[in-house]
């Protein structure tokens, strides 16, 4: 890569790498996950940087990359052992209460979906995809992006239906 390159690489992921990591953490429920799904995006976009900013498909592949690496990371034997916990390890402002409940009650809905349930309904709804922009990114053809999210559209609502479940030690 020449200087002005590396320049516009490195303007793109000064732009662009929170928004990936939110959808990463959207996408695995996992901060630590999102950081490692971020920085595979970034390394292997730089690789084809050239290619890619020449015809314009950086956010795309990016985004791609990012959601193939949450969705195959969730596949792991060892992810699916973890437990979340129950305690939320920072302090929320009082004001911010209702509305961290309310984040965390979707967080948690969402982290029970199915993996490609979940990447239909974050990039549908999260980052405002289209149907077909969403179908390249999954790698499927529109008719099962629309159908995964319905499916993930009812399984959300029947999430959220629900009470909370409590852990059963009490704590």
């Amino acid at each position: 890569m020449n200087s002005d390159e590396e320049r516009e690489f490195r303007d793109f992921v000064t732009m662009r790498a929170d928004s990936l990591r939110r959808l990463a953490y959207l996408l695995g429920g996992d901060w630590h996950l999102a950081e490692d799904a971020v920085q595979t995006a970034l390394t292997k976009l730089y690789v084809v940087w050239r290619r890619l900013h020449r015809r314009n498909e950086v956010e795309g592949y990016a985004r791609r990359i990012v959601v193939r690496a949450v969705i195959d990371e969730r596949r792991r034997a060892w992810f699916r052992r973890e437990r979340v916990s129950g305690e939320v390890p920072e302090a929320a402002r009082p004001d911010d209460n209702a509305a961290t409940a309310d984040r965390l009650v979707v967080l948690r809905a969402l982290s029970e979906m199915p993996a490609r349930q979940r990447a239909t309904i974050v990039l549908r709804y999260w980052e405002d995809l289209s149907i077909e922009e969403t179908a390249d990114i999954l790698s499927c053809p529109p008719g099962t992006v629309k159908s995964q999210t319905a499916r993930g559209l009812q399984r959300l609502r029947d999430l959220l239906e629900k009470p909370l479940s409590t852990p059963a030690n009490g704590s």
